[in-house]
């Protein structure tokens, strides 16, 4: 059995149809079901739902031998205990600064609203400005508007929530895409069936291009 690691939302979406490809469809309507485990149509493969920033943990520590999971969400578990052999090219977006329409940063040290700590850690420190990073989960837009802080460090679609909220992007840290993630251990015992899934989702892949 080879158990996959994904999360609901537009990376679950966009993944979908590549899984399809490689043969891999679930048993049940994941946007209606409320199973954390879900079982594939084909009977090999078991779908585990969780939160974004938990997949590459899942992964990591051997409960999920694949994951799927976005660069941003990678770089911030910052581990050197996963492969990552493939860029799956969707959920594509934009790690970026942004503050408040028409102002601009204050000279000195700067407050950072985020939950990127260390992906806004590294920015700022190679930008040589010192900063006090205020971590929050959601509703970034507020911090700078309240007087919170001076700017954020989020992802950026098509920047209409920013623009809906008086603010605009400012600087790109990184460009964001979902990667494919596999656990070592899993990569030598289930090795055949991996490598088989790689080249089944690098194929889908291109087909998308």
């Amino acid at each position: 059995m080879l158990t996959i690691a994904i999360s609901k939302g537009r990376i679950l979406k966009d993944t979908l149809p590549l899984l399809a490809n490689a043969g891999i469809e679930p048993a049940e309507d994941l946007s209606k079901t409320r199973k954390l485990i879900v079982p594939s149509v084909c009977g090999e493969v078991n779908l585990i739902i969780i939160r974004a920033t938990d997949v590459p943990t899942f992964v990591e520590y051997g409960a999920a031998d694949v994951g799927i999971a976005g660069k941003d969400v990678l770089v911030e578990h910052n581990s050197d205990n996963l492969y990552e052999p493939l860029d799956l090219n969707i959920a594509r977006c934009r790690l970026m600064t942004a503050i408040v329409t028409g102002k601009k940063l204050p000279a000195g040290k700067i407050r950072v609203a985020s939950k990127y700590i260390s992906l806004t850690e590294q920015y700022f420190a190679k930008q040589g400005r010192q900063v006090e990073i205020i971590k929050l989960y959601g509703s970034m837009e507020l911090a700078p508007i309240v007087g919170l802080a001076d700017c954020i460090v989020d992802l950026v679609d098509t920047g209409n929530t920013l623009k809906a909220n008086g603010m605009e992007p400012l600087d790109l840290i990184m460009d964001i895409s979902s990667r494919l993630v596999i656990n070592k251990a899993s990569m030598k015992m289930k090795h055949e069936k991996i490598k088989t899934l790689i080249k089944q989702l690098e194929a889908a892949v291109e087909r998308r291009r």
